[in-house]
């Protein structure tokens, strides 16, 4: 048995904030000083709350298999083969819209990504990392050598990822959230 501190695994969110802007004018100390509290005041909030949820199978009246999801706490004990879903929710409590927003989450280690399970969020691009989160693309390739000594590039393996991104093309506006979820399962 494996001992998982989830609590330990977060969630990122990058947000670009628009400067003060240009004040028509040579302004006054001021107006400058209004403008910067302005726009602290009403600057994106975006809150992230990272949940985790574990896979359980059972058998309906029927004998078919129906599959349920288990909220986990902080300190949680999971076996190999576990399946997690790890759902990262965004909301916008701020009083502007938060523009190019990315929410980025790790791999944690003792688990791998479940190929496909990330869930599309409308207007945004979901992107992977295998490289610790240096580079991200749609669709990972890693070079293999073939026998003839030729190398080819191929689909990254499950193991191999390390990273999911979603980057949303459209701004998060004020009392507005944004959910995403992968699966990953436990070595």
């Amino acid at each position: 048995m494996k001992r998982i501190f989830i609590a330990s695994i977060g969630a990122i969110a990058l947000t670009t904030i628009p400067l003060i802007g240009a004040i028509p004018g040579a302004p006054s100390i001021w107006n400058a000083k209004s403008a910067i509290a302005q726009n602290v005041v009403n600057k994106p909030k975006v809150n992230l709350q990272l949940v985790a949820d574990q896979q359980v199978l059972q058998k309906n009246a029927q004998g078919k298999e129906v599959t349920t999801w288990k909220s986990l706490g902080s300190k949680v004990t999971v076996k190999p083969g576990d399946v997690i879903r790890f759902t990262v929710m965004g909301k916008n409590e701020g009083k502007s819209a938060a523009k190019s927003l990315v929410m980025t989450q790790a791999i944690a280690r003792g688990m791998v990504y479940m190929l496909n399970s990330a869930t599309p969020v409308n207007g945004a691009t979901l992107t992977y990392s295998i490289d610790q989160g240096k580079t991200f693309v749609v669709n990972p390739t890693i070079k293999v050598t073939l026998a003839n000594g030729k190398v080819e590039e191929r689909p990254a393996p499950a193991t191999a990822y390390t990273h999911v991104r979603w980057k949303l093309s459209q701004a998060l506006e004020p009392n507005t959230s944004v959910q995403a979820a992968y699966l990953v399962k436990v070595r």
